[in-house]
């Protein structure tokens, strides 16, 4: 009996997730030249939006969305974000009530996850895994990096992009995104730079961004340094910086630790690029770095990042 409690409390949790969720993951089919995509939508607004994979809808300004109890929809691509590999869509039919939507930030490795969406065109499929690890990095767009990106063991195959990922009480904590090989998957995370970015879509169709024209790494902060900085352990080394680029020109170098950005301490590519959007386009950027063992400030203003 000791045996089977733990089984029978995990599939009691998986299942109501499933029961939850698998009404508001759509399997979606979106028509591209020489045939179609597939994959999988999440319904996150009770007036019809759906959040996606970018690469799931390509240049597509629409398909047809098909939910669990049969019902389908066409729908409209509102906007599309290589570089989060994020869609919004808007049913212009019936769609379920949303699901709700979670924090991806306080997940931690080990917690059970549960991936609801398509794979192989099988609709409706629900795995269960837990978060192998967080903070990944995955490329997105022939320019973009996703940052902390969630690894699951959860299996995913082709047609869950797009599908939910959540944790036990069936929030959405990502959005399933790539298969990186046998038991490894993505997910982008659902966290604040992700609810701006869908909130940019809906708003604006697209996401624009600011550009600093700097490659960035965490590293540390040298241990007799940080009685001066006040016990800060982790900073962002400048690996190279791009030539007559916005950084370039304020005088950053390779080798500078960035400790903060427009008053915020930044320790991840994250930190930074929740700076990067619309309103510092242009703006004098304030940056406090360390080189050298000195304080060093400088005033960059970035520039409108162009898609490639």
């Amino acid at each position: 009996m000791g045996v089977s409690e733990p089984l029978d409390a995990y599939s009691t949790i998986v299942a109501g997730v499933a029961e939850s969720l698998t009404p508001k993951v759509a399997s979606v089919r979106v028509p591209k030249r020489g045939g179609e995509s597939l994959g999988s939508a999440v319904v996150f607004t009770a007036d019809g939006f759906l959040l996606t994979n970018a690469h799931v809808v390509g240049h597509s300004p629409g398909g047809a969305a098909a939910f669990s109890d049969g019902t389908t929809t066409p729908f409209q691509v509102v906007g599309a974000d290589p570089l989060s590999d994020l869609a919004v869509l808007r049913a212009t039919g019936d769609t379920p009530d949303p699901a709700e939507l979670g924090e991806a930030d306080g997940l931690v490795v080990g917690q059970l996850v549960v991936a609801v969406g398509n794979p192989l065109g099988l609709a409706g499929t629900v795995t269960a895994g837990v978060v192998s690890a967080l903070g990944r990095s995955m490329p997105a767009g022939e320019r973009g990096l996703i940052e902390d990106v969630i690894q699951t063991d959860a299996a995913l195959n082709p047609g869950n992009s797009g599908g939910a990922l959540a944790d036990a009480h069936a929030r959405v904590v990502g959005i399933n995104t790539a298969v990186a090989g046998i038991g490894v998957g993505l997910a982008v995370p659902v966290n604040s730079t992700t609810r701006r970015i869908v909130s940019a879509l809906i708003q604006d169709g697209r996401v624009r961004r600011a550009y600093l024209g700097v490659v960035v790494v965490p590293a540390p902060v040298a241990p007799v340094w940080r009685p001066r900085l006040g016990g800060r352990a982790t900073g962002l080394r400048v690996s190279s910086v791009v030539s007559h680029g916005p950084a370039d020109r304020a005088g950053l170098r390779p080798g500078d630790l960035l400790l903060t950005a427009a008053g915020h301490e930044v320790a991840t590519a994250q930190d930074l690029q929740r700076l990067m959007f619309a309103e510092a386009i242009g703006r004098a950027l304030p940056i406090t770095v360390m080189r050298n063992g000195a304080l060093v400030d400088v005033i960059a203003e970035p520039t409108e990042l162009v898609a490639a």
